[in-house]
């Protein structure tokens, strides 16, 4: 069974860990449960959508959402396994990291011991189970991630808005400046700076740089294309200042990202 037909299951015990392994490119709808979500994305690229904002999570970056989060969850290759534990909620006073929505690299550790709940797929486990401590330790190991460096586009309603992303997206490569495109919309500057901040929450600058970062991270997983024409692509005329920018959004480097 998949984790779609899944969804209903997830709060049947509340007080187990609901456990689901999944090989999969498809869209999760919107849903909530009143568990807390471990994800960790493996081989591939996770989009989750909350709220008008879209969160890009990278191959070995693992996810946290808090119970009662309205949430859409894309996968963004088929080859990516998505492996979820549905947390016990009654600890969650223990610690801020469990109240807050979380995209954090996940250490080796922790990846092999997400990768071992495999044997449980499909299953409630609850404290009956001889293997429930270990899943206890597993969520303890969660807050030693404490720094989070989510990768996040908003999006809008917005048509006027929409046109401006949409020329933004086919533009990547090209030199892009706040004169040339407020221009091209018959915009002065002020106020076209005024409309993004307004409407998306978001500077132009910030906005253009997400979009390029998430645009690599992408390129650099589903493709073989060398990672100097990557940043070209996404409008870097200079390879070092491409990757430093990569780290600063996602603690590693292009070719770490790629490697791993």
């Amino acid at each position: 069974m998949g984790l779609i037909a899944s969804l209903p299951d997830i709060d049947k015990n509340e007080f187990s860990v609901f456990v689901m392994h999944e090989k999969s490119e498809k869209l999760i709808p919107l849903h909530t449960h009143q568990k807390g979500q471990l994800s960790y994305v493996e081989g591939g690229i996770a989009y989750i959508t909350i709220d008008y904002k879209t969160y890009v999570v990278p191959a070995r970056h693992f996810f946290w959402i808090p119970k009662g989060i309205a949430h859409v969850v894309r996968i963004g290759q088929f080859a990516t396994v998505f492996r979820s534990l549905y947390y016990y909620t009654e600890d969650d006073h223990t610690d801020p990291f469990y109240n807050q929505m979380g995209i954090y690299p996940a250490s080796e550790l922790l990846i092999q011991m997400i990768k071992f709940t495999e044997c449980w797929d499909s299953s409630h486990v609850t404290r009956a189970d001889y293997n429930f401590d270990f899943l206890v330790a597993l969520k303890k190991l969660l807050t030693q991630n404490v720094h989070s460096r989510p990768i996040m586009l908003p999006s809008t309603e917005d048509e006027r808005m929409n046109g401006i992303i949409e020329y933004l997206q086919q533009h990547l490569a090209q030199p892009i400046d706040l004169k040339g495109v407020s221009s091209h919309f018959n915009m002065s500057e002020r106020s076209f700076s005024r409309f993004f901040q307004s409407t998306l929450q978001m500077s132009f600058f910030q906005y253009l740089k997400t979009l390029r970062m998430i645009q690599a991270i992408e390129l650099i997983v589903k493709t073989r294309t060398p990672i100097n024409e990557i940043a070209h692509l996404v409008g870097y005329q200079n390879v070092g200042s491409f990757s430093n920018a990569f780290f600063e959004f996602t603690n590693s480097r292009p070719s770490e990202l790629r490697n791993n």
